[in-house]
């Protein structure tokens, strides 16, 4: 008896141990490393590069299957300072020069990635049916306009550039009286479409995206300085081969001609 308890205790030990190596197998198959998806490459964008950029991220995913491009747009002021407080970004795209020296003079851009990329112009618009006749900048002070819709100009390029080219008129103190302040150029903008404000200063790219609204005016080149866009790849990027290819991507003729079709001229 006790020889047959023996057995039957040792073939039910092997059957343990067998199916625990069978069972052991299925784990180890099921442990494998999943397959990696795409990279998400975090890009900092201005407002104003809004529409283009959405096109772009469409070519560039159909051509870098391995990379998916996650944008945060809103005022360079406001990107920056996320930026500067620890915010998750491979690529920055400020509409100033302004705020990319800031994050420049505190040695957070990866070194010889920094370029100009674009050009815009500021302009003078009005609701598409709007009876007002603004034909320059010093008209906004019309009796018949109430509320200028501008930038805020701390931390939005388009309302620093508003406010250059008013300082330059000598009317800056009399439109602040009737200023209304978007935190960022999309926001001025809507409030023209609407009829929130009377008239607004935007990009000459923001007013070409809306059929709401008519340029009236363009800011001479001498009212303010010139409106470029530099765009480059963060020191502390988690993604930093795939942040400089995507830069150098922007700079492809590809990327130029759907820069030009929202009117961006290039650098």
């Amino acid at each position: 008896m006790k020889l047959r308890n023996l057995l039957t205790a040792g073939l039910a030990a092997m059957a343990l141990f067998t199916a625990g190596c069978v069972g052991g197998g299925d784990s180890a198959n099921k442990m494998e490393t999943p397959k990696e998806g795409p990279v998400e490459l975090q890009v900092s964008a201005a407002a104003s590069l809004t529409d283009a950029m959405k096109e772009l991220a469409t070519m560039y995913e159909k051509e870098h299957g391995n990379t998916k491009l996650v944008y945060n747009f809103g005022s360079s002021g406001a990107l920056q300072q996320a930026i500067e407080n620890g915010g998750t970004a491979d690529v920055f795209v400020s509409a100033a020069q302004k705020q990319m020296n800031a994050l420049d003079e505190k040695k957070l851009l990866a070194d010889g990635t920094r370029v100009d990329l674009l050009i815009n112009d500021v302009v003078l618009i009005t609701a598409k049916d709007s009876k007002l006749n603004l034909p320059d900048f010093k008209a906004v002070l019309d009796p018949q306009v109430a509320h200028i819709a501008l930038g805020e100009p701390k931390g939005v390029p388009v309302g620093q550039y508003s406010e250059e080219v008013f300082t330059k008129l000598g009317i800056l103190d009399d439109v602040k009286a009737r200023a209304v302040y978007g935190s960022d150029v999309r926001q001025v903008l809507a409030w023209v479409e609407t009829g929130d404000a009377d008239c607004g200063v935007v990009y000459a790219t923001d007013a070409a995206i809306s059929d709401k609204v008519k340029v009236t005016a363009v800011a001479p080149a001498d009212t303010h300085k010139p409106i470029v866009y530099p765009a480059a790849v963060l020191k502390d990027a988690k993604n930093m081969k795939e942040a400089k290819d995507f830069l150098a991507f922007l700079q492809t003729n590809a990327a130029k001609k759907v820069f030009e079709k929202y009117g961006f001229k290039v650098k």
